[in-house]
């Protein structure tokens, strides 16, 4: 979709642009597939805040999205294209032949009044969900499984998607968004296309009180704090980090520092780390 952009009328509208909403359904979500969710605002059950920069933010409600499309060989129509407060992706609400309905998220170029269908059988169509072991070499997937059955974990924000690019034995090799190659069962699922509000990227937030709007809070600078709140704080005016590299409110080297585990197990799936050289 397109981005929108507004006639400077004041300092936020100056630099401000937004999606472009008009080519989708605007009707009500599905009450059936809405929950409710609780705010915590960064907060533990103690009341402490355990995540910074939580907090407010608009009353949202929880879109069931279906992951996995494990209603085999079912022809589901596309409903409605929505737009769904909990990720930059837009949903599309599908209706099967039993008449259940569900979410999912919804591919580029997918309309209302498609049809999808998941299965080993399925074409290969934009919308439609087959393992990876049916799908050619070189095609575009998003939201792939990692273990399968588990439902799909990768490629689900806007405008992403994995690329298969090897079938090897039991195992599908993918090209992520990150750029790393990863091998992947190949019997896992994955539907055929690219994410959807690929513009996404584009948007200028334009003014602060958006941030609050999404329950953003602001961000402090460690080297401005007194020393007691942060290890960069202190000093006489603008003062050095005082430490070989800087480091979390916690003392933990940040910037660079790996954090996954050593000796992961999913280690020797990884072909190619991201931004490896």
């Amino acid at each position: 979709m397109a981005i929108k952009v507004y006639k400077p009328t004041t300092n936020g509208r100056r630099n401000m642009s937004t999606t472009d909403y008009s080519k989708l359904s605007k009707v009500a979500p599905e009450r059936s597939l809405l929950e409710p969710i609780k705010k915590t605002a960064g907060r533990n059950s103690y009341g402490r805040i355990t995540v910074r920069h939580h907090g407010g933010g608009n009353r949202q409600k929880y879109r069931i999205i279906d992951f996995k499309r494990s209603k085999f060989d079912m022809p589901a129509e596309v409903k409605t294209l929505e737009y769904d407060p909990n990720r930059s992706a837009f949903i599309a609400l599908v209706q099967y032949e039993d008449g259940t309905k569900n979410y999912i998220i919804a591919p580029a170029g997918l309309a209302v009044g498609d049809t999808i269908i998941a299965g080993p059988t399925a074409d290969i169509k934009v919308g439609n969900a087959l393992p990876l072991a049916n799908i050619p070499t070189g095609t575009f997937v998003h939201n792939v499984e990692l273990y399968p059955g588990r439902g799909g974990q990768l490629a689900r924000a806007a405008g992403n998607a994995a690329q298969l690019m090897a079938k090897e034995g039991k195992y599908a090799l993918l090209r992520l968004p990150s750029g790393e190659l990863r091998n992947v069962p190949a019997e896992c699922m994955a539907t055929i296309g690219v994410v959807s509000n690929e513009d996404h990227i584009n948007v200028k937030i334009g003014k602060a009180g958006r941030t609050r709007h999404m329950g953003i809070r602001p961000t402090v600078r460690g080297s401005v704090m007194n020393p007691c709140d942060h290890p960069h704080g202190g000093g006489e005016g603008k003062s050095p980090i005082g430490r070989p590299g800087p480091v979390t409110p916690w003392g933990k080297p940040a910037l660079g520092y790996k954090t996954r585990a050593k000796h992961k197990r999913s280690d020797k799936l990884i072909v190619k780390r991201a931004n490896a050289k």
